[in-house]
């Protein structure tokens, strides 16, 4: 939704990320391959190949908050398109928001969103 606002090496690192949290629990589902497609056009990075980086070294890419606020609201995003939370996937979200830096409540709020945008799209495709 907001991807296309990141710098280049953003959206190159946050593919990255994108690429790391989908296949964490050992296998990508088809709407997380679906969604990492969606974001590959939106930042027109179609022909980007995955360099595998440590989530490390991905993180440290992303400087400003409003950067930081996009990458968040994206993978959970990603992470509830298949509508299940695993604890790899729960660990990575801790692991952002520690490296970001994001008070509790400013998770909630944006988890929450994401689950409202969910049922909004769920409701407009049926």
């Amino acid at each position: 939704m907001f991807l296309a606002e990141l710098q280049i090496e953003e959206r190159k690192a946050f593919l990255e990320l994108a690429s790391l949290i989908a296949s964490i629990d050992g296998k990508l589902s088809i709407y997380e391959n679906t969604v990492l497609k969606k974001y590959k056009k939106e930042m027109e990075l179609e022909n980007y190949t995955i360099k595998g980086n440590s989530i490390g070294d991905i993180l440290k890419e992303f400087k400003d908050d409003r950067s930081k606020t996009i990458v968040l609201t994206e993978i959970l995003q990603l992470i509830f398109s298949d509508g299940v939370f695993h604890d790899l996937e729960r660990e990575s979200v801790q692991l952002i928001k520690k490296y970001f830096e994001f008070n509790p409540n400013e998770y909630e709020s944006f988890k929450d969103w994401v689950s409202k945008i969910k049922e909004l799209s769920s409701y407009h495709e049926s």
